[in-house]
């Protein structure tokens, strides 16, 4: 897949694969280390998960523009990693008499990777010539990356607990991850050059066929992402219960096996975006050959769409007896949730941040890539106010009003699908 793209995607691919090793480690345990390392309430984990979540997709607004205006993308991507490597060392010393550490490392990792990740969106966006029809793919290449990263993680917080019984030692692989992912950028920085590069050209002086001189489009694409970025929030409120009240699930109403532990459930999410990518991109590519592929806009309506599904799984689920908290539920039921769901964002995630790298003008592409984000921060804040509530009521209602926030998302992209087309070719 990787043989028709700028050389600068494969450093990229592997840098983000395993800078999401180490955070998708930290996400697979971070509900259980508080729970039982803490022994916190729903209540009390709900508030630090959302509020973790919420920094984490907050910051790259901060992070969009520090690229933009002071020290480029790969600078402040190098600042980010060392932040996150710094925070995993922290977590991994912390414990229930050092919860300064547990903060303090939080907070590092929330704002590295804020810092980290928009700036690498920035970059692939940058790889490809305005109207490249293979940004679209590129960016899913590049989403296959972070998902290769987060299928291994999960694997390895399972080994650590069952042969270590320690949450700790998962949090130094993590550290052990950023330092492959800094390693492995800085020894490919020469293939990106040209994409920093045309970044500062496009700054200083304008590009025609990537600049939009006229104020008023500017303006107009600037709305459009607004459109785009409010919709996503509820997508992401849903998509993000897979790190809280799907783990729950797992840990709750699932039957327990010997080879499969509440955390490992996170190993599917990945595996199921590694096993679909390469599908979705061959489908798209002959789609593109006959003169039909869909634009970003109409990918993400049919993955908010899909990702309803997912969620009336879980409401059958809880009323076969994932309601009364017990360990009787098949394994299936969450599987097959998480098979919907990834499919799912597949079409919403890379397309978003294609569709962001696509319509922003140039000038603040960072700035709006940091807005996408934003949006994530505040669904994925709202996914933890949600969580609070999920054992004040049966489960089968929490998964229908996810149900309902998911479908009417993709209604309001059905709405607003002519303004969203307008710039995203």
């Amino acid at each position: 897949m990787l043989r028709n793209h700028p050389a600068g995607l494969k450093t990229i691919f592997f840098t983000e694969m395993w800078e999401r090793f180490g955070f998708y480690t930290l996400m697979a345990i971070l509900v259980l280390y508080m729970d039982k390392n803490f022994g916190w309430t729903d209540a009390h984990k709900g508030d630090v998960y959302g509020g973790f979540l919420g920094a984490v997709y907050f910051i790259p607004i901060l992070g969009g523009w520090i690229g933009d205006r002071l020290l480029g993308p790969r600078n402040t991507i190098k600042t980010g990693a060392i932040l996150m490597a710094a925070g995993y060392t922290a977590l991994a010393v912390s414990s229930i008499d050092r919860l300064a550490y547990f903060y303090i490392g939080l907070f590092l990792v929330a704002f590295g990777t804020g810092i980290f990740k928009v700036n690498m969106s920035v970059l692939v966006g940058n790889l490809y010539e305005h109207g490249d029809p293979r940004k679209d793919a590129g960016f899913n290449i590049y989403y296959m990356g972070v998902n290769v990263g987060a299928m291994i993680a999960p694997l390895a917080a399972t080994i650590i607990s069952v042969v270590y019984h320690s949450y700790n030692l998962s949090f130094v692989a993590s550290a052990c991850g950023m330092i492959l992912s800094i390693t492995i950028f800085t020894m490919g920085g020469k293939s990106l050059v040209h994409s920093e590069n045309r970044i500062k050209q496009d700054r200083i002086q304008g590009s025609s066929d990537a600049v939009v001189a006229d104020p008023k489009e500017n303006r107009q694409r600037v709305v459009t992402l607004a459109i785009l970025f409010t919709i996503v929030i509820f997508f992401w409120v849903a998509f993000y219960q897979n790190g809280f009240a799907l783990t729950l699930f797992a840990e709750r109403s699932t039957l327990v096996l010997s080879f499969l532990k509440p955390e490992t459930y996170q190993f599917f999410p990945p595996f199921f975006i590694i096993v679909l990518t390469p599908i979705v991109i061959r489908l798209f590519s002959f789609l593109r050959e006959k003169g039909r592929e869909p634009s970003s806009p109409v990918k993400i309506f049919w993955g908010m769409f899909i990702s309803g599904f997912s969620m009336i799984v879980m409401i059958v689920a809880g009323l076969l007896g994932g309601n009364l908290d017990r360990n009787i539920m098949s394994p299936y039921w969450l599987i097959s949730s998480y098979f919907i769901v990834e499919i799912s964002e597949i079409l919403v995630s890379p397309m978003g941040q294609s569709f962001v790298s696509k319509v922003a003008p140039r000038r603040i592409q960072g700035l709006m890539m940091g807005f996408w984000f934003s949006a994530t921060a505040i669904g994925s804040y709202g996914s933890g106010l949600l969580g609070r509530f999920y054992g004040r009521f049966p489960h089968h209602q929490y998964f229908f009003i996810l149900t309902v926030m998911l479908f009417l998302s993709s209604g309001l992209v059905l709405v607003f699908l002519k303004k969203l087309k307008r710039f995203s070719t």
